[in-house]
């Protein structure tokens, strides 16, 4: 099929107004004669209408053309069972699946490099997001192609980190977030290395729940030193269900790549602050979070402390990181 955008079909419908053309594009999906292409997102007006639509006012006698396609034109990797059932969705897809027909024949050698799956996306289609937010995942798995053989890898924020020394052995600190890390990392900067009496060499700032897709990439994109294995990872986030589950995830997803614990002695602060201003001071939590969390957390306390931030989690609040200041972190606990 055909595409055609928007623009020529006003073009070719001459409406006097907006809602001519509306209702005249209604009347043509309605009829059959257009089917609107959902990956080429929509205009923004109201009532709303896409940018672009599949022309199918094609005869249907094209069945024996397209079976006989789809039996001998294909490489053989491409499995053509679900479309020789599905000659319409086919019709829809043809375009996509030439276009990978003729990169499995013609470029199956580039597949032996690595590519993001934006590059893959564009070497194969044309459209650098045609596999993470269009049709491309839905056509692979109809044509029986997992991705794993596109040999394609997957991107995240590159890690934001801030080095005071590359001396190795050194405390490495992840912060959930990004005030506390900029106060941190001015006291690095002003030779200020002993966080709460914690020699600190590098301080990494974890985004919230971003640090569990940017760590996947910690061994490739961080330096050498900050691999070391006899480097210490500490963690440090806020005092509520989701921040105590970003530590968990994490501990769990790299253990076999290192230990993460949690930064007591900041965890101790914010308790301290806490309590001097009192639990009914604090604000509440968002709603919904997932109060689903292990031990794994709580066993680095001591059993006042776990009973001190239960208390606080059951009363539906929470201590934010924020909490403290740059002040702060030159106390010694």
């Amino acid at each position: 099929m055909k595409r055609i955008s928007l623009d020529d079909l006003e073009y070719a419908l001459h409406p006097q107004n907006y809602q001519q053309l509306y209702e005249a594009v209604l009347h043509k999906i309605e009829q059959g004669e257009i089917k609107p292409v959902k990956a080429s997102g929509k205009n923004g007006k109201k009532p709303v209408l896409y940018r672009e639509y599949w022309l199918i006012e094609q005869a249907r006698g094209d069945e024996e053309e397209l079976v006989e396609e789809l039996s001998y034109q294909y490489v053989p990797v491409i499995a053509t069972g679900y479309y020789m059932k599905h000659l319409q969705q086919y019709r829809e897809d043809r375009e996509w699946l030439m276009l990978l027909n003729q990169y499995l024949r013609e470029h199956k050698c580039l597949l032996e490099f690595p590519m993001s799956l934006n590059e893959r996306s564009y070497d194969i289609w044309h459209r650098e997001k045609f596999l993470k937010e269009e049709q491309g995942r839905k056509i692979l798995k109809r044509c029986g192609i997992p991705l794993e053989m596109l040999n394609l890898y997957e991107t995240s924020e590159p890690l934001a980190y801030y080095t005071d020394t590359k001396e190795i052995p050194q405390n490495i600190l992840i912060v959930e977030n990004k005030d506390t890390f900029y106060s941190i990392r001015r006291n690095l900067l002003a030779g200020k290395n002993k966080i709460l009496g914690i020699t600190i060499g590098t301080v990494i700032y974890g985004a919230g729940k971003g640090i569990l897709r940017s760590f996947q990439d910690f061994t490739l994109c961080c330096e050498p030193y900050m691999k070391n294995e006899a480097n210490r990872l500490l963690y440090f986030g806020d005092l509520d269900y989701e921040g105590i589950m970003i530590y968990e995830n994490l501990a769990d997803n790299f253990l076999d790549f290192c230990i993460i614990e949690p930064f007591v002695p900041g965890y101790h602060e914010m308790l301290h602050k806490a309590a001097l201003r009192g639990q009914e001071h604090l604000p509440h939590m968002k709603e919904k979070q997932n109060h689903n969390i292990g031990m794994k957390f709580l066993e680095y306390f001591s059993m006042q402390d776990r009973q001190y931030i239960n208390g606080i989690l059951a009363k539906n609040r929470y201590i934010p990181q924020e909490i403290l200041n740059g002040e702060d972190f030159n106390n010694a606990i």
